[in-house]
């Protein structure tokens, strides 16, 4: 009785849990059992044969051609093979010796008729794996064209079935926002991130921590502002799901995270710690806590600066929010101003600015695509180039949309002007995060020079860009303009109210 290997196989391990590979292996055994053939190992595989290098498959090639068997038997020629180059070794066994039965066919490897005949079922078996890519490959860019993502839901969303949009997990969602806003600080790297969202009870799809890997998977994904991006081929589609985070936000994590590296975890987290810097080499100075006090000092061994208390820099600060706040008299020169100020105007100024810029961004993804097709850009350069304009737009389209109302506008100055006319009480009750986090906002430039400081403000803190056109009696115009710094600076108002109101 001659030996033989059987070899059975579906594509899927999903396909693996069901009867396929039990129907495979009863049939190659009834056929066995006919023609007087042993089967003496067998060989399961759970993998496509649309491609080669399966490598149970391979396995039991390599044995077949050391003699370890006499011959193998298989289901049908594609649970076989599906490609051309796997169906060659298949065929060149015969010429080897090698016995190759198929179980659901007469076919003789021995004889001309019989291996043309298994050739032209194989070249068709390959034919359907082509047309079945080809009608996939159309299912799935006519999925995303529509604005569907056909693909399992990323971590924070969950799949409503074929042709449903993704919807924000309610549980996992507002921990994806966090996770940005918590980077966009500046004050996170990956790894501490890691840290805090595991914390804070963000898993992943199989309910297991985030790894560090996919803290920056999720980071990456602009899935998460309603945009679609197939990252083999570097093609964007508009989603219809609802974005979990802005544009803008997520483009400023991108922005943090290629401009510079994680933060260094030190064992004391000091007021002014990377802020200042050495006016005569550019070197940080570093703070290092010395007898009960704590000193910036510049580790370049030459230069001329050396150390500073941190007390010094406090009265420094303290003498800088002092010329940046306004007298009483400016405060009402500006509150009569803003008052009588027609802000619904300003606000369509602004927006048909908007619209403006929009529609640029708009002709210039259309030219974009020209240069394509003319061949004056390659594909990889125009799905980089056209993904940063789309996200662009989307943040031109956001600002629009969060144009606030004139009265809120209105609002927003008065609390400006509160905030200005008591920098430095605020400077005063503030905590030292918070103190840390006003200096960063309010002065572009920290530098130290011997034992000097040097603090420049912000250019659209100087009183003498913001504010000259009141006190030259020139007309204000175009007050409402948002500024980062300006959102994250009247963020202090409720504590300097409550600081007051204490003392």
């Amino acid at each position: 009785m001659k030996t033989c290997f059987g070899y059975i196989r579906v594509s899927t391990q999903r396909q693996g849990e069901g009867v396929s590979l039990i129907a495979q292996k009863e049939a190659i055994q009834a056929f066995a059992d006919r023609q007087s053939l042993s089967v003496i190992e067998w060989f399961e595989e759970k993998q496509t044969a649309a491609k080669g290098g399966r490598p149970i498959f391979n396995q039991m090639l390599r044995k077949l051609k050391r003699g370890k068997a006499q011959g193998v038997i298989m289901h049908k020629i594609d649970r076989s093979a599906r490609n051309m180059r796997d169906w060659a070794m298949v065929t060149e066994l015969p010429d080897l010796g090698i016995d190759v039965h198929i179980a659901t066919e007469s076919l003789d490897f021995t004889s001309r008729g019989g291996r043309l005949t298994a050739d032209i079922q194989a070249v068709i078996a390959a034919d359907y794996i082509r047309n079945l890519r080809d009608e996939t490959i159309k299912g799935l860019t006519g999925r995303l064209k529509q604005g569907l993502y056909p693909f399992r839901a990323p971590i924070g969303y969950l799949d409503q079935g074929k042709g449903k949009p993704k919807i924000p997990d309610p549980k996992k969602a507002p921990l994806i926002r966090e996770m940005f806003e918590l980077y966009a600080t500046g004050k996170y790297s990956l790894r501490s991130l890691q840290v805090e969202s595991n914390r804070r009870g963000l898993r992943n799809n199989n309910d297991k921590p985030l790894s560090l890997h996919g803290i920056a998977t999720i980071l990456n994904n602009p899935f998460y502002t309603g945009l679609i991006v197939i990252r083999r081929t570097g093609q964007s589609y508009e989603g219809v799901h609802k974005p979990i985070v802005s544009t803008s936000l997520y483009q400023q994590v991108q922005a943090l995270k290629n401009g510079r590296c994680g933060k260094k975890i030190t064992r004391h987290k000091h007021r002014y710690r990377g802020l200042f810097r050495c006016g005569l080499c550019g070197a940080a100075m570093s703070p290092e806590l010395q007898k009960g006090h704590v000193y910036y000092r510049c580790q370049t061994p030459p230069c001329e600066t050396k150390t500073i208390r941190e007390d010094r820099l406090d009265a420094e600060i303290f003498s800088a929010l002092t010329r940046l706040q306004l007298t009483p008299e400016q405060a009402t020169a500006l509150r009569n101003a803003w008052a009588k100020d027609q802000c619904e105007q300003e606000q369509a100024t602004q927006r048909e600015a908007l619209s403006l810029q929009i529609a640029r961004e708009e002709t210039r993804l259309q030219r974009l695509a020209d240069l394509l097709i003319d061949g004056d850009i390659d594909r990889g350069t125009f799905q980089e180039k056209k993904q940063a304009l789309e996200l662009s737009i989307r943040v031109r389209r956001e600002e629009r949309a969060a144009l606030p109302d004139p009265r809120q506008i209105v609002q927003d100055r008065m609390d400006f002007l509160e905030l200005m006319k008591n920098l430095t009480l605020l400077h005063i009750c503030a905590t030292p995060a918070e103190k840390r986090e006003i200096v960063e906002n309010a002065f572009s430039n920290r530098i130290v020079v011997g034992k000097n400081v040097d603090l420049k403000p912000h250019n659209w803190l100087q009183t003498r860009d913001i504010f000259q056109p009141v006190f030259s009696g020139a007309p204000y115009r175009h007050t409402s303009r948002t500024h980062p710094e300006f959102s994250r600076l009247t963020k202090f108002l409720p504590t300097l109210k409550e600081k007051v109101s204490q003392t």
